[in-house]
Parts: C-alpha cells; sequence; structure tokens
C-alpha cells in the first residue's frame, strides 16, 4: 500500500492555468482534445518529449486511429506543434510544443480584457445619457422612456453622444419630447449622419430654415443665424 502511494507521488504534479478550464469552450475545443493536450503536457514535463498516439490513447478513452487523427487536427488548427531540437551530443530530435495553445489562450484573455472595458466604457455613457435625459426633463423617466432609449442604442444602433445630441436639439426646438428626438434620429439615420459634427451642421441648416420660414424679410436684412453648441455642459 505505502509502496503504491509513494509510486503515485513520484508520477509528479503538472501546473495548469485556470483560465484554461474557463476558456477552452471560447478556443473551440472540446473536452476530449483539452485533455489529450493536457497529458501531452504531462508527458513533456517527464522529459518523453515524443510520445506516441498509442502512449496518449494508452491514458484516454480513444483508439490509436482517433488519437492520431486528432493530434493532426490540433497542430492543422494551431494549437500544438513539433519543433526540432538538438541534444547535449549534437543528436537531432523532434518534440512536441505546446506554445501555441498558450498564444491561443493569451490572445482569448486579451480579447476578454478589451470587450470587459469596451462593456464598462459602454455602461458608463448610458447612465450618463439616462442622467442627461433625467436632468432636461426635470424628473425621473418612465419605463417606457427608457425602453425607447435601450432601443435607440441597442436596435437602432445610436452613438450616445448622437443621442445626446439630439436631445439639445430638441431643447433649442422647444419640442421636448420622445417623438420629436426619435424623429431627429431617424433624419440623421437617413442621411448618414454619425459624428457630432455632422449633426451640428444638419442642425444648424435645420434652424436656418426654420428661421427663413418664419420670418423671410427680416432674414433677408439679418442673415446671420445664431448657433448653439448642443453638447455644451
Amino acid at each position: 500500500m505505502k509502496s503504491n502511494i509513494l509510486a503515485w507521488l513520484e508520477e509528479g504534479n503538472i501546473t495548469v492555468p485556470s483560465l484554461l478550464f474557463s476558456e477552452y469552450r471560447k478556443l473551440n475545443l472540446n473536452e476530449t482534445e483539452l485533455v489529450l493536450l493536457l497529458n501531452i503536457l504531462t508527458f513533456l514535463e517527464r522529459g518523453n518529449y515524443f510520445p506516441t498516439p498509442e502512449e496518449l490513447s494508452a491514458r484516454m478513452t480513444i483508439s490509436t486511429a482517433d488519437c492520431h487523427e486528432m493530434l493532426r487536427r490540433l497542430m492543422q488548427r494551431g494549437f500544438l506543434e513539433i519543433i526540432e531540437q538538438y541534444s547535449n551530443e549534437g543528436i537531432r530530435f523532434e518534440k512536441y510544443s505546446i506554445k501555441p495553445l498558450w498564444e491561443r489562450l493569451v490572445e482569448q484573455f486579451l480579447v476578454n480584457h478589451q470587450s470587459g472595458l469596451q462593456e464598462a466604457t459602454r455602461k458608463t455613457e448610458e447612465m450618463d445619457l439616462y442622467t442627461c435625459f433625467e436632468k432636461e426633463f426635470g424628473r425621473p423617466l418612465s419605463p417606457f422612456e427608457c425602453e425607447s432609449l435601450a432601443m435607440w442604442m441597442d436596435d437602432d444602433h445610436h452613438d450616445p453622444i448622437i443621442i445626446k445630441a439630439a436631445l439639445r436639439e430638441a431643447v433649442m426646438s422647444g419640442k421636448l419630447n420622445f417623438r420629436y428626438i426619435d424623429r431627429i434620429l431617424f433624419e440623421w439615420k437617413k442621411n448618414g449622419i454619425k459624428t457630432i459634427e455632422q449633426a451640428k451642421n444638419q442642425g444648424r441648416k435645420f434652424r436656418q430654415k426654420q428661421l427663413q420660414k418664419s420670418n423671410p424679410k427680416e432674414e433677408a436684412h439679418n442673415p446671420s443665424v445664431p448657433f448653439y453648441n448642443w453638447l455644451e455642459n
């Protein structure tokens, strides 16, 4: 009994990043492929640098043929590679390397990190947008109004800054309601307005046109049009 435990301890341990277990599905690895890679890592750490399909399949529930095919696919997909090395005596030998797996895992981690930063930024912008609307309306938004805001961002893909600009345009026009703001966003999207500068120009042209319609004679004597910076706090 004691000798068996000692033999088990002498097998040693391998260190595996916990990130691999949480992210392997996102790398499009299945459980069998993961175990195969871990077995290769075990052999490498024990000094067997090029375990055969027979040796690997003996520790798994797949046949030698399936193991051979899986090794081929893992190399094709960039999770495993065979490299050439030389011993101290100058003898060339082949060796499995799972460095490509670690590289893919690092890339996935960076993608997740970047996505997390973008999501945090988006939530901050959304909260700021809700605050701006409640400040202009002078009251909390109704559930319907909150849903409209969410639809403008999620369904219509309007940038929060553009929605804020449309809000300021509605304030300048004296028509502070969601229907009017929705109309502004619809017109801007139809005309390809995607930046603040484009929105400024569009709003300036619209107010100039409205001013000409309301008082054409006075406009003839006074062609200047007042300009308002919607995003000015």
